[in-house]
């Protein structure tokens, strides 16, 4: 069992990935912004967090990301970038995932996301931590 953070602006998103993890044995806690993760995250170290891209601003994932990574503390936490930023602008950032300075995350999904598909990463990403 791993602790999970969903970092998402959409409720509905949220709840549809807490079933399908809890549904696997995972513990599931939500934010709705950064500033809330911050908190969580210092809080109680999460194993995992899978975080959206555009909530309070159009790039505050990004942000979360690297600050979470700059962060001795939180470096070493893996984190899922899963959104639908592809959908709403064009723009495909899954070719920049991985990427340390600019988009440093270890996988990268687009919503919407099929559970067994998010299950499959989630377990990768969780089994190389």
């Amino acid at each position: 069992m791993a602790r999970i953070l969903i970092v998402d602006d959409d409720p509905d998103i949220i709840e549809a990935m807490r079933v399908v993890l809890e549904n696997r044995g995972h513990q599931v806690d939500s934010a709705f912004d950064g500033a809330k993760a911050m908190e969580k995250i210092t809080a109680n170290k999460p194993d995992l967090v899978i975080l959206d891209v555009m909530m309070t601003t159009p790039q505050e994932g990004f942000n979360l990301a690297r600050q979470l990574k700059q962060d001795c503390k939180t470096a070493q936490i893996p984190i899922l970038m899963l959104t639908a930023v592809k959908q709403k602008t064009g723009i495909d950032f899954k070719p920049e995932a991985g990427d340390e300075t600019w988009l440093p995350v270890e996988g990268y999904l687009d919503k919407p996301v099929r559970p067994d598909v998010l299950i499959e990463k989630v377990e990768a990403l969780l089994h190389k931590a």
